[in-house]
């Protein structure tokens, strides 16, 4: 269930939580939150890579398409991270 919070802001509920949303990222961010993007962007890459490498191992040409697409969706993921990991938002 979705609902409108203060100053515009989505809350979802969690049990018996309602649970900020956020829709936009911030315009800041810390160092903790940077350190974060790093590590999924790490993941992200990762698991890119290993769909590669599994979707060369493949011969059913329908497992490697599959594989194929997992790994496209990882690297749009990696693309959007970076995109939001900019320096001049880092707040030190």
């Amino acid at each position: 269930m979705e609902q409108q919070g203060f100053q515009g802001q989505s809350q979802a509920q969690l049990g018996t939580q309602n649970v900020g949303l956020m829709t936009n990222p911030p315009e800041v961010i810390t160092d903790k939150d940077h350190a974060y993007l790093k590590d999924a962007m790490s993941w992200e890459l990762l698991a890119v890579k290993k769909c590669n490498e599994y979707a060369g191992m493949c011969q059913d040409q329908e497992v490697v398409n599959l594989i194929t697409k997992v790994g496209q969706m990882h690297q749009q993921h990696y693309l959007r991270l970076l995109g939001e990991v900019d320096s001049s938002k880092t707040l030190y």
